[in-house]
């Protein structure tokens, strides 16, 4: 409790002057997403929306992911783009925090991330850090510990999180919620666990509304019915394919699952009514949460949280591996931490 109210008092004792300032100063670390140019277009837009009002993304180091082909060959064309937009190049991250006083972390690649995140926390910079918050969740762990022994803070998010009904249901629009199910694209990156990389949008839509206290995972397949037109022809194509599932199981007995699927959406059951979860509303929605906490220090996803929804996806990559058998987010977490502390 102490440790905690100490550490909201110190960031926003650092935050202070950029809260009072006219302006605050914004760096991205990481060109190969098109996150940033979202994030670019309304941060550097004249006149500026009233939700990001004095936040401007003034400098950006361009490296993210190094051996990731649909990353890497992004950085040339992302650079040009935002540097249009009136952001400087800068050749190093440590020229990028001389320049800046907050910065995004939009690296594709989370492997890079806890590398690219201390000298940012050693410099007393505030972090929002683009999914997925690392490459494992020993990384995760110790970024969080990192922010927490300096009281810098830093918070990660998927977009999903911030999707109008997806809010409504976690502010208490049906009660608490019973189950839920929610469905986003899985594509998979073999360098990070199978939901780390695009299932992290889904996943993050359950645990929004859901909340702490998932025990357990067990992982499976389902079939769906895929319609694909050819773009010459205009002839239509049916095939079956194997989509991911995964099925939590949370304190008092809720439920939730995450299923593979080629678009968004979902729906939760509470108490006091149903209704539909799990839509993309865009990034402005993400980019308004992380200008106030820019602006106050306080981080809307707390690092609990964080760190049960990606031990939730290290469990459903264990599940895979035992051939579905049921795993606990506890055993995955003791191992993950003892790793991360020893």
């Amino acid at each position: 409790m102490i440790r905690s109210l100490l550490f909201v008092v110190g960031a926003s004792a650092l935050l202070s002057l950029h809260a009072s300032a006219q302006n605050i100063r914004a760096g991205i670390i990481g060109l190969d997403t098109s996150h940033v140019l979202a994030f670019t277009k309304t941060l550097n837009a004249n006149p500026q929306k009233p939700e990001v009002m004095g936040v401007r993304l003034v400098a950006a180091y361009a490296q993210g992911s190094k051996d990731i082909p649909s990353s890497t060959e992004r950085v040339p064309e992302y650079t040009e783009k935002v540097k249009a937009m009136g952001v400087e190049i800068v050749p190093s991250i440590h020229e990028l925090l001389d320049k800046v006083d907050v910065v995004f972390l939009e690296s594709n690649d989370g492997r890079v991330h806890l590398e690219q995140v201390l000298p940012c926390i050693e410099a007393h910079k505030p972090v929002f850090i683009d999914k997925p918050i690392a490459g494992t969740l020993v990384d995760a762990i110790k970024i969080l510990d990192a922010s927490k022994k300096a009281s810098i803070p830093v918070f990660s998010s998927s977009s999903l999180r911030f999707g109008k009904g997806t809010q409504a249901v976690r502010g208490g629009s049906i009660g608490k919620v019973k189950q839920a199910s929610t469905k986003s694209p899985a594509s998979l990156e073999p360098h990070h666990p199978d939901l780390f990389w695009y299932g992290i949008h889904g996943v993050e839509s359950l645990f929004t509304v859901m909340g702490t206290g998932c025990k357990s995972v067990k992982r499976g397949t389902v079939m769906e019915e895929v319609t694909t037109v050819d773009k010459v022809t205009k002839k239509e194509t049916k095939q079956t394919v194997s989509r991911i599932t995964v099925t939590g199981t949370w304190e008092g007995g809720r439920t939730g699952t995450f299923t593979e699927s080629k678009g968004y959406g979902g729906k939760a059951i509470g108490d006091k009514g149903e209704a539909d979860i799990g839509t993309y509303d865009g990034y402005d929605p993400l980019l308004y949460s992380v200008v106030h906490f820019f602006r106050t220090g306080v981080a809307p996803v707390s690092s609990e949280e964080t760190l049960e929804i990606y031990a939730f996806m290290e469990a459903a990559d264990e599940s895979k591996r035992r051939g579905g058998a049921e795993v606990t987010l506890k055993e995955v977490m003791d191992k993950a931490l003892a790793e991360a502390r020893k």
